[in-house]
């Protein structure tokens, strides 16, 4: 006998097998233990690689050699604009705590790890979620676990590359008198570094936060469309205070947000959609 619309459809939205409290937690522990694995062993990579990780990672942005320093004062100079040349200011960095490099050269290497292992970790959150998730919401969610590493580390580049320059730029040279000499301790340096760069590989996220918020019907793109003025002026406000007073350098850090809030706004739509959709077959 051929199957039936209905049958069809019980097969797509078949919940998935429920499990005992005790089961999701065993099964928790799994993914945690080999998330934690992972992190360990890239941190373990970067400890031994100090020099690669602090030399030329953690410490160039501070340097007028750095890529992008070079690139701004280029682009300054070509069109004039002289607050964009941010690569002859100096940050003496130092040392206040006895075990001050130690514990920063531990704390970078953890770090370090995380962000290197970030896309198996999601891989495993995905997996450990999976089980939950009907047949129909596992397909529309294929591409996640990628998606989710792609944005996030795009997002750490982006800051990396762009708002760490700045944010060093305007910190280490601002002054409240002469008399005033800025001395930026290692731990501060790093912890502006760090905050900076992961947060931004977090906020890249967004568009994934946007599209399950959407399915479960907490977020809403008409929503979104009413918070966006209030948006622009956050994402202006931010660029204002983390780069030099000049109207390109603010556009370079709010073009980005302002694209990633628009996709949200396209995914929240779309989400919007298919659930009504959904509703209406069902």
């Amino acid at each position: 006998m051929p199957e039936t619309i209905s049958s069809k459809k019980n097969k797509n939205q078949q919940p998935p097998v429920e499990m005992t409290f005790w089961e999701h937690l065993d099964a928790l522990r799994g993914h945690l233990f080999r998330s934690a694995l992972a992190i360990l062993g890239f941190a373990i990579l970067a400890f031994l690689n100090r020099e690669i990780i602090f030399d030329k990672i953690i410490l160039a942005p501070k340097e007028s050699s750095f890529i992008t320093n070079q690139i701004l004062c280029k682009l300054g100079k070509w069109i004039h604009v002289d607050g964009l040349c941010i690569g002859d200011y100096n940050i003496e960095i130092i040392n206040l705590n006895l075990s001050g490099q130690f514990s920063s050269h531990m704390s970078i290497s953890f770090f370090s790890g995380l962000i290197l292992a970030s896309p198996y970790v999601i891989w495993e959150i995905w997996r450990f979620l999976k089980p939950a998730l009907y047949e129909k919401e596992r397909r529309h969610s294929r591409g996640a676990v990628l998606a989710m590493s792609l944005l996030f580390i795009i997002g750490v580049l982006f800051s990396y590359f762009l708002i760490v320059p700045l944010t060093l730029n305007f910190f280490g040279t601002y002054s409240i008198s002469n008399m005033v000499v800025n001395q930026i301790s290692l731990a501060s340096y790093i912890s502006t570094v760090v905050s900076v760069t992961f947060s931004l590989g977090v906020v890249f996220e967004l568009p994934v936060f946007v599209y399950f918020l959407s399915k479960v019907g907490i977020i809403t793109p008409d929503f979104l469309k009413r918070s966006r003025k209030y948006m622009i002026i956050l994402i202006i406000t931010i660029a204002a205070i983390i780069t030099p007073p000049d109207i390109i350098s603010q556009i370079l850090v709010s073009i980005p947000l302002l694209a990633l809030y628009e996709l949200s706004i396209v995914i929240s739509a779309k989400t919007s959609r298919t659930n009504k959709s959904g509703k209406t077959l069902a």
